[in-house]
């Protein structure tokens, strides 16, 4: 039987060492590459063109999810396995929707890993129960408006509604009609209850948080 070429995008070292390790010995499957960011990423499956690609969401330079639909538009056969710790309905609904065939958890057995990669290869999806759990939550909420979006990650960074208004151009009466729609909507009642529902949930990812405050 023909060997799985797998691909490994994982930017911390241990971990992506270990993965390799992990694969390296298992009967059937090749390591061809590794990356530890999303532009290597790229590049590296570009090269290899692996039959699976296992990735993580959070990654220098380029997100997991941007690497997905990237390599997705070139070529649309691509099969991702994303393994990563973020749980959050908004996490799993975007790398799903970009593409990827399955999303795991890095608390699962070596044995579910193989296998699940195995499925994938052969064209099959897969979704643990819990992650399933999480994607009909997300599924059935309400979208927010780019407009809410962005008041929701200025929400995020700690401003005011003075602020968010000076920022977005708009009027304070404006932004307070944005952020009551955006609590309604998450389910919330007040901003600091938005700003971890946004974080949990993988609505603004942390990596943003790095931005300085306007």
């Amino acid at each position: 039987m023909k060997s799985i070429r797998v691909l490994i995008v994982e930017d911390h070292n241990v971990v992506r060492q270990g993965l390799v390790a992990l694969l390296n010995v298992v009967e059937g499957i090749d390591v061809v590459g590794e990356a530890a960011d999303g532009q290597e990423a790229i590049a590296q499956i570009r090269r290899h063109k692996p039959d699976v690609t296992l990735i993580d969401l959070r990654l220098p330079r380029l997100s997991g999810v941007d690497v997905i639909e990237r390599i997705r538009m070139e070529s649309p056969q691509a099969r991702f396995v994303v393994l990563t710790t973020y749980d959050g309905d908004e996490d799993i609904y975007r790398a799903l929707k970009a593409g990827a065939r399955a999303y795991l958890l890095k608390g699962m057995t070596s044995e579910d890993l193989i296998a699940t990669m195995r499925a994938v290869c052969e064209g099959k999806s897969y979704i643990p129960p819990a992650v399933a759990e999480r994607l009909a939550e997300r599924v059935g909420a309400q979208e927010l408006t780019p407009r809410e979006f962005d008041v929701l990650e200025l929400i995020v960074h700690g401003n005011s509604n003075r602020e968010i208004a000076a920022e977005l151009d708009v009027s304070e009466a404006t932004v307070k009609t944005h952020v009551n729609s955006l609590l309604g909507k998450l389910g919330v009642s007040d901003r600091t209850q938005a700003a971890t529902a946004a974080i949990q949930r993988g609505i603004v990812p942390l990596e943003s948080l790095r931005r300085t405050k306007p």
